[in-house]
């Protein structure tokens, strides 16, 4: 049997591991697709453009926006679910998707935590309980009071159907007892386009979209989610304020990849997201808008999420809603 020389066998595996190194540092090797389960305009569109120019500065490839709307995000899901493993597919999901979805809908066709893997949780996000302008209510209370008087009579909008803007209306009504009708839509873009024009009379829904409107008028900010009032809103008070007692709900962003995304490229997006988020103007921004900054690297990401799906499927029991 020939023995290969030793200076040729020490460079070979110099070679290998160049040739190793160079695989890894090739990601990404092309654009990156962000999947948004939800119609332009939202707050997930928001908060991806918000985040893409910085992503795609780091990363050094361009990333592009695919919205896939539909099933209160589940059809997005689907998309990201079948893409090829390889990091150049994330999606940019809500609380909804990621962790109301599974305990709303009895015949999910996804798994959060089996079809998918945490890349980085980017935000925490209040919500503001909101009602048209036109109606002759200021505080929540008084909506209470108004809605009470008019069993069946007030619509709700919500941007889809198992998303937390149909779950926190439904946490509402179990705790003051009130008869609303859900409308669900595509999207909070069009959620919002009737309750502006009085199609529907009262919506819960992020922050940074919500204040937007709200300070233009086109909505009424009665309440916010969180146990502190929003700088967005400063002057808007938190539900328990309002009077309903431990009232306090609050969403989340984040991007996961298809399960089976390598672990290196998995570590590199985790990273990537880690430094954008770092950055000043960026944190300033999304403070401005309403969302909080809070930033978890893949695993404390994972470990997040095991924790929220028991606490969110006992919150779906407790308002009684359900979906097929």
């Amino acid at each position: 049997m020939t023995r290969t020389p030793r200076p040729l066998r020490l460079a070979l595996a110099a070679y290998a591991l160049a040739a190793s190194g160079l695989a890894q540092a090739a990601f990404p090797e092309r654009p990156i697709k962000i999947v948004v389960g939800f119609p332009a305009g939202g707050p997930l569109d928001q908060h991806a453009r918000l985040l893409s120019d910085k992503l795609q500065a780091v990363l050094g490839q361009p990333v592009v926006i695919d919205y896939k709307a539909g099933a209160g995000g589940t059809v997005g899901a689907q998309e990201v679910m079948k893409a090829t493993p390889d990091g150049h597919t994330l999606m940019l999901a809500n609380t909804g998707v990621m962790v109301i979805n599974p305990a709303l809908y009895s015949k999910l066709p996804y798994g959060t935590l089996r079809d998918f893997t945490p890349i980085a949780r980017t935000a925490m996000q209040p919500l503001a309980l909101l009602v048209n302008p036109k109606l002759p209510v200021s505080t929540l209370q008084e909506f209470i009071a108004y809605s009470r008087a008019r069993p069946g009579q007030v619509n709700y909008g919500s941007a889809g159907n198992g998303g937390i803007s149909h779950l926190v209306p439904e946490m509402f009504k179990s705790q003051t007892g009130l008869f609303m009708v859900h409308i669900p839509y595509r999207g909070s873009a069009p959620a919002f386009t009737d309750l502006m024009a009085g199609q529907v009379q009262f919506m819960a829904e992020s922050i940074p979209q919500a204040a937007n409107y709200h300070k233009q008028g086109k909505v009424r900010a009665l309440a916010v989610t969180s146990r502190e009032r929003n700088p967005a809103l400063p002057d808007i008070p938190t539900a328990i304020e309002s009077g309903l007692k431990n009232f306090e709900v609050v969403g989340f962003y984040g991007f996961l990849a298809p399960a089976g995304t390598p672990k290196d490229v998995v570590n590199r997006l985790s990273d990537a997201f880690k430094e954008v988020m770092g950055q000043a103007e960026l944190r300033n921004r999304m403070i401005s808008q309403g969302a909080d900054p809070a930033f978890l690297g893949a695993d404390d990401f994972a470990r997040f999420l095991a924790q929220e799906m028991p606490r969110w499927a006992t919150a779906v029991k407790q308002s009684g809603a359900k979906l097929d």
